[in-house]
């Protein structure tokens, strides 16, 4: 299995001069705890992600307001990514390894073009090889660094 037959296709994306309002609004409405963040809104190159953590412990836990840009709180690098082409294996070491629950999916020309999460993992993969899905929840799960 490989990452274009697991992602969320065609992912809402949130530009790099929005407001921290606006992407916790936009994840509230679609559900989601990450937004790819693009340079620019119609040609989807990925400069950072921001996550619902980002959020409060980027933002909030400094007095940041919600009137603050994405691009001062979203991670930048190094950013892990995959190809559509890449291999379930791969993923699930990535997100092991890194402690992410959401990777995005870029094309060659590095536009957002899915993504594949933690959940995806589990209902895809799990009932088949659910070792690999324990593996990537471990890996996850361990205790990580405070960010700033």
């Amino acid at each position: 299995m490989f990452a274009h037959e697991l992602m969320t296709g065609q992912p809402v994306v949130i530009a790099h001069d929005a407001t921290l309002s606006a992407a916790a609004e936009l994840m509230r409405i679609r559900g989601v705890g990450m937004l790819p963040v693009v340079d620019y809104m119609r040609a989807h190159k990925l400069v950072g992600v921001i996550t619902d953590r980002d959020l409060v412990v980027r933002g909030l836990a400094f007095g940041h307001g919600g009137s603050a840009k994405v691009h001062e709180h979203m991670t930048r690098d190094p950013l892990v990514t995959v190809a559509p082409e890449t291999p379930v294996k791969e993923i699930a070491l990535l997100m092991a390894r890194h402690q992410l629950r959401r990777i995005p999916v870029l094309d060659d020309a590095g536009t957002v073009v899915g993504i594949v999460a933690q959940a995806d993992l589990a209902v895809l993969v799990g009932p088949t090889d659910p070792s690999l899905v324990e593996r990537v929840v471990e890996g996850i799960s361990r205790p990580g660094a405070l960010t700033h």
